[in-house]
């Protein structure tokens, strides 16, 4: 028998000073059995710095011809595509073609430099992608403050992101690649 999701309730506070984006968002997100807390922490914060009255979790994983999150304008076309990991040259390709601008968040050390060091030369004819990346470092110390209810305060200030969940606080950098 296939195992089912498992349902976190987040309330979700962001505060980005660089966008001038004040608002909280209650979410409820089905963590696929395959996926790790780390992803899950990695969507929620990539779900934060992107942070919009339109945006949405997608069903992430058990899709393959959706992003992670997408924000989609009134008449349904998606403004806004973003995918979490290592995605394939086509899949990088396909999603350029189909959103007005698309995100990308690699993640996981080593093995995401050398994912971009293959495929970086790939991407420069895509005008509308951006590719940004968190350290294993920081990935790691989020995944701790994954459960399945969380109050999570997100600010974000010159580019430097904080996340706080209760008493728990963990600084970002997120580094641009693209």
């Amino acid at each position: 028998m296939a195992q089912k999701s498992t349902i976190y309730k987040v309330e979700l506070s962001v505060s980005d000073m660089d966008r001038h984006y004040y608002e909280t968002h209650k979410l409820t997100i089905a963590k696929h059995p395959s996926e790790t807390d780390e992803r899950l922490m990695v969507r929620i914060l990539a779900f934060a710095l992107n942070a919009h009255e339109h945006l949405e979790m997608t069903k992430g994983l058990s899709t393959d011809d959706e992003p992670d999150v997408w924000q989609k304008s009134l008449s349904g076309e998606i403004e806004l595509w973003v995918a979490l990991g290592l995605p394939t040259e086509k899949a990088i390709r396909q999603s350029c073609s189909k959103a007005d601008k698309v995100i990308i968040y690699p993640y996981g050390g080593r093995t995401a430099e050398m994912w971009w060091d293959k495929i970086k030369n790939s991407t420069t004819r895509f005008d509308n992608l951006q590719v940004i990346n968190f350290s294993e470092s920081d990935t790691n110390h989020l995944e701790r403050l994954a459960s399945r209810a969380m109050k999570m305060q997100v600010n974000i200030q010159d580019g430097e992101v904080m996340v706080s969940v209760d008493d728990r606080i963990v600084s970002m950098t997120p580094v641009i690649w693209k």
